[in-house]
C-alpha cells in the first residue's frame, strides 16, 4: 500500500498554485527504495556442521543411521568377499586344501547376497530420506514465508524468494541426495581401503603419506574457491530472476518511455555477471580434474614398481603371500582416483549444501503473531467504529514516522476519506489498521477492541479491502469472487448487478468461467468493479478502499462511487482518496501531511472555508 501513495501527485499537485505549499518528503522515494530493500546476504568459508545437522533432521535421525550403517556393512561385506576370494587362491596354490570348492563358493555368495541386500536397503534409504527432507525444506520454508510480516516482503526482492522456491529448492529436490550417495560410497570404500592395506602391508600406508599432503592441499584450494563461487553463482541468479519479472510486469511502462535499451543492457550485464561465475566454477573443476590425474598416474606406476622390486626379492619388505599381493595392487590401483572422487564428491556436497543454507535463511525471517489474547466474534465489529489513539508507525527505523501520533476517531456506519501529498500517510493508516506494519506508539481500537490482542488472520479476515491494482487469482470467477463457498449464485449475481458488472460477466460466459494472467480478459475497470463485488460479498461492517480508482477511467469511478454511495450504507467505509471529487460526497474527511493530521470535517464545510487545506486542494485540483 505505502508503494502506491505516488499515484496521489499529479491530480493533487499543481505549480502553478502559489497558495498550495506542501513540504517535500523528508527522503526522497529512490533514497527510500534503497533504504528499504537489503542488499542480499551472502556467507563466507565453509558451510558450517548445522547445516549438515538440519538436514538430516529434515531426512529423520533415524532414517540417516540406517542409510550409514548399511553403507558401511555394504563396505565391509566386499571387502570379505575380496578377503576371502584372496584366501581361496593361496589355499589353491598350497599343497594343503583345508576345505572344499564348494564351500567357498558358498561363502563367496552369502557375501554377495548380504552386499545386495545392504545395497538395496542403502538405496531406497537415501531415496526416501533425500524425497523426505525436499518435502519438509519446501513444507517448512513455504509456511515460514506465508507467516513473513509485510515489511520483509518490501524489504526483498521477489526474484530472490523465486531463486529459493526454484533453483535452490530443485537442488535439494534432485541432485543434492545424489551427491551425498555418491560421498558416502566414496567415504565407505575409502575407509575399507585403508584397512584391508592396513591388514595386508603398512608399507602402502607409508607410501601414501607424502601424497596425501599434495592432496590435502589440492582440496584445500580447490574446495574454498569452489564453495566461494557456488555462492557467488546463487547470489548472481536473483538480479536475473527479479529484472524478468519486473520487466514483464512494466513492458508497457518501459515502451511508453523507450527505455527498451536500458533494460536489455540492464539484463545482459547480469547475465553476463553470472555467466563468469559459471565459467569459473567449470574451469576451477578442470584445474583439480588434471591435477588429480597426474597424480593418480605417479602413485599407480609407483606401487607397480615397488610391487615387480619386492617380487625378486630386493626390498626388505615382502608380501606374505600371492593373493595378498593381487588383493594390495588391485586396492592400491583405484585409492587416488576414490581420493579424486571423494574429494570432488565432498566439494560438490558443500556447493549443493549452499542451497540449503540459503533456504534455511529465510526459515528464520521474523513471523507474524498469529494468535492474540482476545478471540473475535464471528460478527465482530457490530458497529464499525474505528478510534486511533496517539498512533505512530515506522515503517524502519531509519526512515522518518509515516504517522505521527495521530488521534481520529471514525464512527459506525461513516464514509471517511482520506487525502494528503505522496508520503503523507495516507495508506500508512490502512497498514496500521490491518496490522501489516506494527505501530510504534498509541493503540487503535475497533468497537473498543484493541486491535493488537486480536488474532491477526482473524481481524485481517472481518474487514474487506479493494486494492488499488486490481487482482484475480487463476481459477473460476466464482471462486474469486467467493473463495470460501459461503453465498449461493443469487447471492453473487446479485452482488454482481450491484457493482453494475453483471452484464459484462453474462457475456463472458457466466461464474465458471476459467481467470488467466490475473483476470486479463476483463478491462482494468472491469476487475475492479469485481473487487468491489467480493467485498461487498462478504458483508463485513468496515470496507477499505485504497485509491481503488486511481487506475480507471471517468466513467467507472463514478460507477464505483456511486455503488458505494447506495450499496454500502451502515457499513464504515475508509476511502485513501486519489481524486478530490472521490470524497466530496462523503461524511468527513481527514488531510495528512507528513504523518500529521492538519485538518478533519465535512468536506463540503471544508471546501467553503478557503482558508482550509482541503479547499486548496480542490482548487489545485482537476475534480
Amino acid at each position: 500500500m505505502k508503494s502506491q501513495e505516488c499515484s496521489a501527485v499529479e491530480d493533487i499537485h499543481v505549480e502553478s498554485q502559489q497558495n498550495l505549499v506542501l513540504e517535500k518528503d523528508t527522503v526522497p522515494a529512490s533514497d527510500r527504495t534503497q533504504e528499504i530493500i537489503e542488499v542480499e546476504a551472502r556467507k563466507e568459508g565453509r558451510v558450517e556442521l548445522t547445516i549438515y545437522k538440519n538436514y538430516a533432521t529434515f531426512s529423520g535421525w533415524f532414517i540417516s543411521v540406517v542409510i550409514c550403517l548399511s553403507a558401511i556393512l555394504m563396505q565391509a561385506s566386499r571387502n570379505g568377499n575380496d578377503l576371502w576370494l584372496s584366501n581361496w587362491v593361496d589355499a589353491t596354490r598350497s599343497s594343503r586344501k583345508e576345505y572344499s570348492t564348494s564351500f567357498y563358493l558358498v561363502i563367496l555368495c552369502i557375501f554377495g547376497i548380504v552386499n545386495s541386500i545392504l545395497t538395496l536397503v542403502r538405496a531406497f534409504s537415501f531415496a526416501f530420506g533425500g524425497l523426505r527432507a525436499a518435502v519438509k525444506v519446501h513444507d517448512t520454508l513455504l509456511k515460514r514465508l506465508i507467516n513473513a510480516p509485510v515489511q520483509f516482503f518490501d524489504q526483498t526482492p521477489g526474484g530472490r524468494i523465486l531463486n529459493r522456491f526454484s533453483s535452490d529448492l530443485y537442488t535439494i529436490d534432485d541432485s543434492l541426495p545424489f551427491i551425498l550417495n555418491i560421498l558416502l560410497a566414496n567415504f565407505v570404500g575409502l575407509l575399507g581401503i585403508a584397512i584391508v592395506l592396513s591388514y595386508v602391508q603398512v608399507f602402502f600406508l607409508l607410501l601414501l603419506l607424502p601424497f596425501w599432503y599434495i592432496y590435502s592441499k589440492l582440496q584445500f584450494f580447490y574446495r574454498s574457491t569452489s564453495r566461494e563461487l557456488r555462492r557467488l553463482d546463487s547470489v548472481s541468479r536473483s538480479p536475473i530472476y527479479t529484472s524478468f519479472t519486473e520487466t514483464l510486469d512494466g513492458s508497457s511502462t518501459i515502451r511508453a518511455f523507450k527505455s527498451e535499451d536500458l533494460f536489455f543492457a540492464r539484463f545482459t550485464d547480469q547475465v553476463k555477471l553470472y555467466q563468469q561465475t559459471s565459467y569459473t566454477e567449470l574451469t576451477a573443476s578442470l584445474w583439480l580434474s588434471l591435477r588429480l590425474q597426474l597424480l593418480a598416474a605417479f602413485i599407480i606406476s609407483f606401487v607397480a614398481v615397488m610391487a615387480v622390486i619386492g617380487s625378486h626379492g630386493s626390498l626388505p619388505i615382502n608380501f606374505s603371500t600371492p593373493g595378498l599381493v593381487g588383493l594390495a595392487l588391485s586396492y592400491a590401483a583405484p585409492v587416488v582416483s576414490l581420493l579424486g572422487s571423494f574429494l570432488t564428491s565432498f566439494t560438490e556436497t558443500e556447493k549443493e549444501m549452499v542451497s540449503v543454507e540459503r533456504a534455511l535463511e529465510y526459515m528464520d525471517v521474523p513471523q507474524e503473531e498469529l494468535h492474540g489474547s482476545q478471540s473475535l466474534h464471528p460478527s465482530w465489529p457490530h458497529q464499525g467504529q474505528i478510534e486511533f489513539q496517539n498512533v505512530t508507525l515506522r515503517y524502519k527505523p531509519s526512515l522518518p514516522a509515516a504517522l505521527r501520533d495521530i488521534s481520529f476517531t471514525i464512527e459506525g456506519g461513516m464514509q471517511v476519506g482520506f487525502i494528503g501529498r505522496t508520503g503523507a500517510g495516507k495508506s500508512s493508516v490502512l497498514n496500521a489498521l490491518f496490522r501489516l506494519t506494527p505501530i510504534c506508539k498509541g493503540c487503535i481500537l475497533v468497537d473498543s477492541i484493541n486491535i493488537a490482542s486480536a488474532p491477526i488472520r482473524d481481524l485481517r479476515g472481518h474487514f474487506s479491502v479493494v486494492p488499488q491494482t486490481p487482482f484475480l487469482f487463476e481459477g473460476s470467477l466464482r471462486d474469486n469472487l467467493d473463495p470460501f463457498q459461503l453465498s449461493d449464485d443469487l447471492k453473487i449475481w446479485k452482488a454482481l448487478e450491484r457493482c453494475h458488472v453483471k452484464e459484462e460477466v453474462e457475456a463472458a460466459g457466466g461464474l465458471d468461467i476459467h481467470l488467466k494472467e490475473s483476470g486479463m480478459s476483463f478491462s482494468v475497470g472491469q476487475r475492479q468493479l469485481l473487487c468491489l463485488a467480493r467485498a461487498l460479498l462478504k458483508s463485513s461492517k468496515v470496507l477499505c478502499l485504497d485509491e481503488c480508482t486511481a487506475n480507471v477511467d471517468t466513467q467507472t469511478a463514478s460507477i464505483i462511487q456511486k455503488t458505494i454511495s447506495s450499496e454500502c450504507r451502515g457499513m464504515t467505509v475508509i476511502t485513501i482518496a486519489h481524486r478530490i471529487s472521490t470524497v466530496l460526497n462523503m461524511d468527513s474527511v481527514l488531510v495528512l501531511d507528513h504523518g500529521i493530521l492538519v485538518e478533519q470535517g465535512n468536506p463540503q464545510a471544508l471546501l467553503e472555508n478557503e482558508s482550509s487545506r482541503f479547499s486548496s486542494f480542490a482548487k489545485a485540483s482537476t475534480m
